[in-house]
């Protein structure tokens, strides 16, 4: 199993990263704002447009540590993935999976049934842990709407169908998104889901905490082989990592969304670190930034036990976990992908 190392977070807007030996160094101008071993660590966000060296993205793509590059507002820009590694046959394998109809539709049920369920569970939880400051009828309603959904999907023919009762069941899920919300609800208050761009602090702050796990998907994906490009729910489109997004449907609702609703519900974030542009887009200010990604590292160190696997594992491990388990299902090694139930 990989272990859970450090990710280091640029957020300068002016530094840049460069290397020296076997560390990376953090500049801004003349100044040196940090020096950190490159064994230490898992991952390095750049959130700079100086941005970084070509010997230490090379030695990153060397050492397999995940490198991103975004805006200094939090855009998702570019991840560096060097020659093309992993096992080849695997590979194969998986773009057969992909053009076959049955087997596509088979695999896409888990993802979507596994997010669905975590869905459920997640206002389920809410219920019985808020019930005197929530609607329960409200929340019960919804369960019954994703009830009656996970029965659909486990009828399901075709890749199509199944993307069809996911929107139904994630209406129904975000339709009680904003009653979780128990703390500065002036700021934070939910009316729907919208991005590129977002239009609200806490949709930029879903879509700034969804950019950091789909990309650990994707690193999971290289890292047991996988081409994380070519999906089997989300179709192949130019430049879009669509395994990822497959990958990252079942983890959205346990461990994204429940994360997004705790720094809001325990104070972590609040009005002051969002900016709202010209164009009517929000964006999260650098202080933000940097209290996000803090506890962000704090919740990849949290434990649980893989319901799967039986194993206490770190939530930073468990995307790949699962995409260990999707190549062992790939090669032939397993019936069905086991997608991930929070409980």
């Amino acid at each position: 199993m990989r272990k859970l190392l450090n990710v280091l977070y640029v957020t300068s807007e002016n530094a840049y990263a460069m290397l020296d030996g076997e560390n990376v160094v953090i500049k801004e101008k003349d100044n040196t704002l940090g020096r950190f071993p490159l064994h230490i660590l898992e991952g390095i966000y750049i959130f700079s447009y100086a941005g970084a060296s070509p010997a230490l993205i090379g030695k990153c793509v060397e050492k397999n540590i995940d490198m991103v590059f975004c805006t200094p507002r939090g855009y998702f820009l570019a991840r560096p993935t060097g020659r093309t590694q992993g096992n080849v046959l695997l590979r194969r394998e998986q773009y057969k999976i992909a053009d076959m109809e049955k087997l596509k539709t088979e695999i896409s049920k888990n993802f979507i049934l596994g997010k669905i369920v975590n869905e459920k569970n997640v206002l389920s939880r809410m219920i019985r842990d808020h019930e005197n400051r929530i609607n329960k009828t409200d929340f019960e309603d919804a369960i019954t709407i994703l009830k009656n959904m996970i029965d659909e999907v486990q009828r399901a023919d075709n890749v199509e169908s199944i993307r069809g009762y996911e929107g139904v069941a994630a209406s129904a899920y975000f339709s009680r998104f904003n009653d979780m919300i128990l703390r500065n609800e002036e700021d934070f208050a939910f009316n729907g889901r919208n991005r590129r761009p977002p239009l609200d602090n806490i949709n930029a702050l879903l879509s700034f905490v969804y950019m950091m796990l789909t990309s650990m998907c994707c690193s999971a994906l290289e890292t047991v082989g996988l081409d994380p490009f070519v999906g089997f729910m989300h179709t192949d489109r130019a430049g879009r990592k669509s395994l990822a997004l497959d990958l990252i449907e079942e983890l959205r609702p346990c461990l994204a969304d429940r994360f997004v609703l705790s720094l809001i519900n325990n104070g972590v974030v609040n009005g002051n670190m969002f900016e709202k542009q010209d164009s009517g887009a929000v964006i999260i200010s650098e202080n933000g930034r940097k209290k996000i990604q803090q506890a962000w590292q704090n919740k990849k160190q949290e434990k649980i036990t893989h319901p799967y696997l039986k194993e206490k594992i770190e939530w930073g491990v468990l995307p790949y976990a699962q995409a260990m388990l999707l190549a062992r299902f790939v090669r032939g090694d397993l019936e069905g992908y086991p997608a991930f139930i929070w409980r």
